[in-house]
């Protein structure tokens, strides 16, 4: 079996640290694998597959030096922006968590379970999407198959680790009453829908992301989005409630067998049992739960889904993960 050079860019972060953990669960073909950070946390050690490695400082002959096939990268915007294109001239393709790239038009934005053949278009680069995006896709695509939807309106309710060890520190903080450092005001009791910076037209850059992912993963300009996004007290796993309309008729029962054999989804819509997806029960899994399935009826054709993912796994490292798979499983490295 053929083998690969594996790098995790990022590797002492919450995602990075992920990465590993899904990296040793899913057990990729692997023949060297090297850890990289920032020089503050270079030298330090992290265990994977029951070794130690070393975290490297990441630098500009990183990937030169070590030949690297796949490299994931969770270390900020600026971090790849500046060192994935040098990765990419070395010979790896880079498969990067942040959103540095993702609306790049040359860069493909992937979720595996719905648009895997545009891995094929990358150029080196490849673009996890929002975590908040992710999930929602999951669930949407065999929709947009089946009924060609027409319009979204997405309104989230986000763990705090979505954004990083600072907001998980501050719920934690702010359960013991001390003063949020991460957040503009406590996330402890508080629901703030306030997700990245405010842009001129009121919306925040979370807001359109999901709007502006939505439309390049499922390839259909045409979409008629609206966002809203909340972060809550939930230190992980995001939940959705994702409301859309179709241009076609469907009759739920078929609606909700669609949705079954979606990939990457599991129902959970049982209401009189009390059944529905929890962001505890999703908790440390790869799957997208969907519950609350329930016809709209102030339209024509349209649908109300409750949808649940960990936002650090799916929404992040295992997608990421998924991609490196798929290219290794059909051989586009060369």
């Amino acid at each position: 079996m053929k083998r690969y050079n594996i790098a995790v860019v990022g590797a002492t972060g919450m995602v990075g640290r992920t990465f590993l953990k899904v990296l040793e669960e899913r057990k990729l073909p692997i023949n060297n694998f090297y850890v990289f950070a920032s020089a503050r946390s270079a030298g330090s050690t992290l265990k994977f597959d029951g070794k130690e490695y070393t975290v490297l400082e990441l630098n500009e002959n990183s990937f030169k030096d070590h030949k690297i096939d796949i490299a994931l990268f969770s270390a900020g915007g600026g971090t790849s922006l500046k060192y994935s294109p040098i990765a990419a001239e070395s010979g790896a393709i880079v498969i990067d968590n942040s959103s540095a790239w993702r609306m790049d038009p040359a860069v493909p934005l992937v979720v595996p379970e719905v648009n895997p053949e545009d891995i094929l278009k990358h150029r080196g680069i490849i673009a996890n999407p929002n975590c908040s995006t992710i999930q929602a896709v999951v669930a949407l695509k065999p929709l947009h198959e089946a009924y060609q939807i027409k319009r979204i309106v997405y309104t989230t309710f986000q763990a705090v680790s979505g954004a990083g060890m600072g907001g998980y520190t501050d719920l934690e903080a702010g359960l013991r009453g001390e003063a949020p450092k991460k957040f503009p005001h406590p996330i402890a009791g508080n629901c703030i829908p306030h997700i990245d910076y405010f842009m001129d037209n009121g919306y925040t850059k979370e807001e359109i992301k999901m709007i502006e992912e939505t439309r390049k993963i499922l390839h259909d300009q045409s979409l008629k989005i609206t966002a809203t996004t909340v972060r809550v007290p939930v230190f992980n796993s995001h939940s959705e409630s994702i409301n859309v309309e179709f241009y076609n008729t469907f009759e739920l029962k078929n609606l909700i067998d669609t949705l079954k054999n979606g990939e990457g989804v599991v129902i959970e819509d049982d209401v009189a049992k009390e059944i529905y997806p929890l962001a505890l029960n999703a908790a440390d899994k790869d799957e997208v739960f969907v519950g609350r399935i329930r016809r709209d009826e102030s339209v024509d054709s349209g649908v109300n889904l409750w949808v649940v993912a960990d936002n650090i796994r799916k929404g992040a490292a295992t997608n990421a993960v998924q991609i490196a798979e798929w290219i290794i499983a059909n051989d586009v490295i060369k």
